[in-house]
């Protein structure tokens, strides 16, 4: 609180000096003045008193201080001022309705108790104590707002003498909070040895303690002060080379040529040798010649005798000349040829290697203002590195024709026989012919479609002869026949069912022994179930199918776990390869006719499957993904080589009848034909097609022929002949484009197959035909 004035104007004065911050105790107040209830004003012998620390006048000047309302105890005679001070309080007083400070109690409505009571203080003067007040609600502290300081806007500096900082609205006083003195008190009370550093010894572990002088070199090195005792930084300078020009007795400058007196004797010794020489008496010194002794036998020859100067090399061309300069280049160009602002910004933005010139057009006043060329030096030497190391013959121009180049085809009439013409059309299924396949004997043909259906044509007239409704939902994808004339048993695929077919138009002595094959795996199947107590899931489930498809011809079917795409038999008829491309692990299975049985071979596969094939001559089995093909030994069962035609994804394969040479079609367009026995790499690239190669298949009765089928609609015949000559290479030849089949949803033709003894092939459309080209 601030300090009441009157109490400052007394005749002796009570003078001390304000408390420093660090001598004001946190727990107890100083001498500070306290506002009693009833509004007095007291002062007592302790508070009055000084502080130890502080230099006081005259404590016993005044004893105590006690003033109440307009009644002053002290001694001295009150000054104007005081009386002054009095008297407006009392004004104050009477206009406001209130007691005046000092009455000793505060103004109250009459008829209503007291709500104080009065009591001694410790000096004999009267002390009021007001009761607690009881709010009339039921008061919360949890919501009591947090202490707040009520001094308002009073700077905080005029407390910066008091152990306080304020007051709450309470009236309590808000005490000072702890500073950092208290921390820095505790710290330099505790006793740290001398040499500590805080850090440890790692060779002892124990706390490393340094001397004196290392801390002292420690403390040098901090300030950037020379650590070495007795070193001078500025050491009084030598002067080496004084300025103050000292005469010497000697010198060895050389004596001038004014001092020169020349030497009658010697003069008279110079014209005797002159004399001798001009007369030949005295001769210049000549070394003496070494003579070699010459051998009459050895003759010599002298090649540069002889030798006339020749005209230049005809094939020389000299360098040509430099264009001259044009326009850019003039100190004073057109204006037309000085760029503007955009175009010095675009030429400067670009790489030097960029700029179409080395150089912007400017424009000067006269050619004397004209600056050097900072490229000069580095322009003659880009030229002459040219000159150097691009020299310029003159070369005749060779008159070769272009067609001699080519290599030397037969012609394809020297060819024949192959496939030029459609000879019949087969039309009966409904949607898309994915697939077909000629029977060993060559007379019929069989196909599967996107309608579910199986049919049997005949070949040379083109008329149905029998068909079965195998799957109304699923299309048939593939259909293949049996190798072999002891039986004809038709391969169909459709979901994950493959079904084993004996057609009823076949004789009773070939149909009687195709059914026995086919049944001939119950009997097996039947006696390995009973001797096997494996309760393992089977990888495929043989069963008989339905009435209507075995009274149809339909013997035998086998459910596998994932759709049938391929189907490939092997040469001796009781083996045959399955590819499923999304079965994973079961993609590839290897099934037995005879015993009804199903294997699978791999575990796990590298890739994609796409296609899977026999040898035709050895036990070894091809594997094809997506782009590279494997070729297994079945008996040792091992990896044999990876083929890499380099195709991006491979659609199909097929081996030669001889087994060394195979075509892989892609759906990037390319036909690659590989030498087995030459590379892993394919001998020739063909690409005759605009759109993706779906099948490919060799001419298997022995005829060099092989085609391919694409989805732009045409068949590509082709001539390879395969000789038994290591040192000789295939012969390969296009000699036919085969085109009938229609283009429908970005599909031509989806599958081909060779007739067994006869150049003729059938291929299979999206367009729902199957044509037979002769």
């Amino acid at each position: 609180m601030a300090p009441i004035p009157f109490l400052t104007k007394k005749r002796k004065a009570v003078t001390r000096d304000s408390p420093e911050s660090e001598q004001v105790l946190l727990s107890s107040g100083g001498a500070e003045l306290e506002l009693a209830l009833n509004g007095s004003i007291s002062y007592s012998e302790d508070e009055i008193s000084d502080d130890k620390s502080t230099q006081s006048t005259d404590e016993s000047d005044i004893d105590s201080i006690q003033l109440s309302g307009d009644e002053s105890f002290s001694d001295e005679i009150p000054s104007d001022e005081e009386e002054h001070f009095w008297k407006q309080e009392k004004d104050l007083a009477k206009a406001t309705g209130t007691a005046a400070p000092g009455t000793g109690h505060d103004s109250q409505s009459e008829g209503e108790p007291p709500n104080h009571t009065v009591t001694t203080d410790a000096n004999g003067n009267p002390r009021y104590l007001y009761h607690h007040i009881d709010p009339v609600y039921d008061s919360d502290d949890s919501d009591a707002p947090p202490t707040t300081n009520t001094i308002g806007n009073i700077p905080l500096s005029f407390y910066d003498s008091y152990p306080h900082i304020g007051y709450d609205v309470n009236g309590k006083k808000i005490a000072r909070p702890a500073q950092g003195e208290a921390l820095d008190a505790l710290l330099d009370s505790i006793d740290i040895p001398k040499g500590w550093t805080g850090l440890t010894d790692p060779s002892t572990g124990k706390p490393l303690e340094l001397s004196q002088d290392e801390l002292e070199v420690l403390r040098k090195i901090q300030m950037n002060e020379v650590a070495e005792d007795g070193f001078d930084l500025y050491p009084p300078t030598v002067e080496y080379f004084t300025s103050k020009t000292e005469s010497m007795p000697l010198s060895a400058a050389p004596e001038p040529k004014r001092r020169f007196v020349p030497s009658k004797h010697e003069a008279k010794r110079v014209m005797k040798i002159v004399r001798a020489i001009r007369e030949g008496r005295i001769l210049p010194y000549k070394p003496p010649v070494e003579e070699e002794d010459e051998d009459p036998d050895v003759k010599r020859y002298d090649i540069w005798a002889n030798e006339a100067p020749r005209p230049d090399h005809p094939m020389h061309t000299p360098a040509p000349k430099l264009p001259p300069p044009g326009y850019d280049e003039s100190y004073h160009p057109p204006p037309e040829y000085l760029p503007d602002e955009s175009e010095k910004k675009a030429w400067e933005d670009q790489d030097e290697e960029d700029r179409e010139k080395e150089f912007l057009p400017k424009d000067h006043a006269s050619l004397r203002k004209v600056p050097g060329y900072d490229r000069f030096v580095k322009d003659k030497f880009e030229r002459c590195l040219d000159l150097y190391l691009a020299p310029r013959v003159r070369r005749s121009k060779l008159n070769i024709d272009p067609e001699s180049l080519l290599p030397k085809l037969p012609s394809p009439d020297e060819l024949r026989p192959f496939p030029t013409a459609c000879a019949t059309i087969f039309r009966g299924h409904k949607g898309r012919v994915r697939s077909l396949s000629i029977d060993p004997l060559g007379v019929w043909l069989a196909s599967g479609g996107d309608d579910g259906t199986v049919r049997i044509w005949e070949m040379l007239t083109g008329r149905q002869l029998w068909h079965i409704d195998l799957n109304s939902e699923e299309a048939v994808n593939v259909v293949r026949w049996r190798p072999g004339t002891d039986a004809a048993i038709l391969t169909a695929a459709t979901g994950e069912t493959l079904y084993f077919i004996v057609p009823t138009i076949l004789s009773p002595d070939l149909e009687s022994q195709s059914r026995d094959l086919v049944d001939a795996g119950f009997g097996y199947a039947s006696d390995t179930k009973s001797n096997t107590s494996n309760t393992k899931t089977p990888t495929a489930q043989w069963t008989r199918p339905s009435s209507t498809l075995s009274e149809a011809g339909v013997l035998l079917k086998a459910t596998l776990r994932s759709t049938i795409k391929v189907i490939s038999w092997h040469r001796r008829g009781d083996y045959l390869s399955t590819v499923s491309p999304k079965g994973q692990s079961s993609a590839i299975a290897i099934h037995t006719l005879s015993k009804h049985q199903t294997q699978l071979p791999f575990r796990r596969l590298r890739g994609l499957p796409q296609t899977a094939s026999f040898h035709p001559l050895k036990p070894i089995f091809f594997v094809a993904t997506q782009r590279t093909i494997r070729s297994y030994d079945l008996s040792k069962q091992a990896l044999l080589k990876t083929i890499t035609p380099g195709a991006r994804w491979i659609s199909s394969f097929d081996v030669h009848a001889q087994g060394d040479n195979l075509i892989v079609g892609s759906y990037d367009k390319r036909l690659l034909w590989h030498d087995l026995e030459l590379s892993v790499r394919p001998y020739k690239t063909l690409r005759y097609h605009k759109k993706a190669i779906r099948a490919v298949a060799f001419h298997k009765g022995g005829m060099p022929l092989f085609a391919d089928a694409s989805d732009d609609g045409t068949v590509q015949v082709f001539h390879g002949e395969v000789v038994g000559d290591l040192m000789q290479n295939a012969t390969i030849v296009p000699v036919k484009v085969l085109r009938g089949h229609e283009v429908q949803g970005m599909l031509g033709v989806l599958d081909l197959d060779w007739h067994p003894t006869q150049p003729w092939i059938a291929s299979a459309g999206s367009d729902g035909t199957c044509r037979l080209w002769m």
